[in-house]
């Protein structure tokens, strides 16, 4: 950031987008028309699209996008560089000219971005050190143990550390073109862009509602492994965990130990776990009334189920259940 001079009123600014191949096409593109949609209203950016090579790459999709600008023709200040991603961030982050190409971008530019798995390569670029940051909610875990200097933060569909904003999955590029919009040029911009575009001026909830990211890895252990079988199977079951313990022979202070270190959690949050993921299923597929999936899902309540859900999704039954049942509004 040092060196690079602010952005004088009225200056368009220089936003810097790569492509590489096997790119995601929605990081590139879900981004691109937002930024397009607000200077209708506005707004002044100067948008580029360069590649390692200079030449048009194929995407993840098999379209091919094409390059607007050669890296040597850019101009000198760039205000924003955003680094999309590809499911195979390893490959991304071997190639040497791509790897080359985003910091030499980042070291001009006074912000820079990225969207899903573009994270990764902010990490291997070690743009991340020391900052939080998000990707997509499966690619977390990688993100951490690839990465240990990097504080992840799996839920939120955005985060800003310092000049470096990093965003969840795919279509959370939206969410985030649109924050650096309102940072940029106010909140009317980004708010018609978004009405424009037909979505969310900001998400409600964290990425966690699309996800399963309370499941823990499989366990080896036997004991653990019966007691999360015990658990699945039927996740109504009001039980305790020195009931459950008594089941398994053992005492409950001994599974709470096991459970908690094979899995990262206690017996609790696995047992909540497991009964929003019934709900889930039972709010999204059935005709149940809220009360009566809570019952069912193990709750004993609906005020119960909604706090939980507040707590783990960020949503609340109902929320969810008109958000992921379908995609086709109601009748009037």
């Amino acid at each position: 950031m040092g060196g690079v001079a602010p952005v004088a009123p009225g200056t368009a600014r220089v936003v810097v987008i790569v492509a590489f191949d096997q790119v995601q096409l929605l990081d590139v593109s879900g981004p691109l028309e937002v930024l397009a949609t607000a200077n209708r209203y506005g707004a002044r950016y100067d948008v580029h699209v360069v590649s390692p090579a200079g030449l048009d790459v194929p995407t993840s999709c098999g379209l091919r996008i094409g390059v607007t600008t050669r890296t040597e023709q850019l101009p000198h200040n760039v205000h924003t560089v955003l680094v999309p991603g590809r499911r195979d961030w390893r490959r991304a982050t071997a190639d040497d000219a791509l790897m080359s190409l985003v910091s030499t971008l980042a070291a001009r530019a006074r912000r820079v971005a990225s969207v899903c798995a573009g994270a990764l390569l902010l990490a291997q670029a070690g743009l991340l050190d020391g900052r939080r940051a998000a990707t997509h909610w499966e690619l977390a875990p990688q993100l951490a143990a690839a990465f240990p200097r990097v504080r992840v933060a799996a839920d939120p569909v955005f985060v800003r550390d310092g000049h470096v904003v990093t965003s969840a999955g795919v279509t959370a590029g939206i969410d985030l073109a649109l924050a650096l919009v309102e940072e940029d040029y106010g909140a009317d911009i980004a708010r018609e862009a978004a009405r424009q575009l037909v979505v969310f001026m900001a998400r409600p909830g964290g990425q966690s509602q699309f996800s399963i990211r309370m499941t823990p890895q499989r366990t080896k252990h036997p004991l653990v492994r019966r007691a999360m079988d015990e658990i699945t199977a039927d996740p109504s079951l009001p039980r305790g965990i020195d009931a459950l313990a008594a089941e398994l022979d053992t005492s409950g202070r001994h599974l709470s130990r096991l459970f908690r270190q094979e899995t990262g959690m206690t017996p609790g949050q696995y047992v909540d776990a497991v009964r929003v993921e019934a709900a889930q299923a039972l709010l999204s597929s059935g005709t149940a009334s809220v009360e009566e999936v809570a019952q069912q899902a193990g709750f004993g309540s609906s005020e119960t189920m909604r706090r939980v859900f507040q707590h783990t999704l960020g949503v609340s039954p109902t929320v969810y259940r008109a958000r992921f049942r379908t995609t086709t509004a109601p009748p009037a």
